[in-house]
C-alpha cells in the first residue's frame, strides 16, 4: 500500500513544536522566526509536500530527524533565515538528495 503525502497540518506541527522548544529555551527571536514559517505553511505547494513524503521514505528516520533538527536549530539561533516554509522545505529536500546519493 502506498503511503500518502504528509498532511499540511502535520508539517505545520513541526514548526509549532520547534517554536515551542525555542520558547522554552528563551530564544524569542528564533521562536518568532519559526512561528512565521508556521503561518506560511498554508501556502506550501502540494507537490513539495509530496516530495517531502517521498524523500523521507528513502532515508532512515533518524537521519531525517537529524536533518530537520539541525535546520530548525539554525533558525532558532539565527544562523539560518528562510522567508517562507517552502524555502525551508527546499533546503531540506536538497539535504535529503545529497544524503540519498
Amino acid at each position: 500500500m502506498v503511503k500518502s503525502a504528509v498532511s499540511r497540518e502535520a508539517f505545520r506541527g513541526l514548526f509549532a513544536l520547534y517554536a515551542a522548544k525555542a520558547h522554552h529555551d528563551h530564544h524569542d527571536d528564533g521562536e518568532n522566526r519559526l512561528l512565521k514559517l508556521f503561518v506560511s505553511t498554508k501556502d506550501i505547494p502540494d507537490y513539495l509536500l509530496e516530495l517531502w513524503s517521498d524523500r523521507t521514505q528513502l532515508l532512515d528516520p533518524k537521519i531525517v530527524g537529524s536533518m530537520l533538527g539541525r535546520r530548525t536549530r539554525q533558525i532558532a539561533d539565527g544562523s539560518a533565515h528562510y522567508d517562507h516554509a517552502s524555502d525551508f522545505l527546499h533546503a531540506l529536500l536538497r539535504d535529503m538528495d545529497r544524503k540519498a546519493h
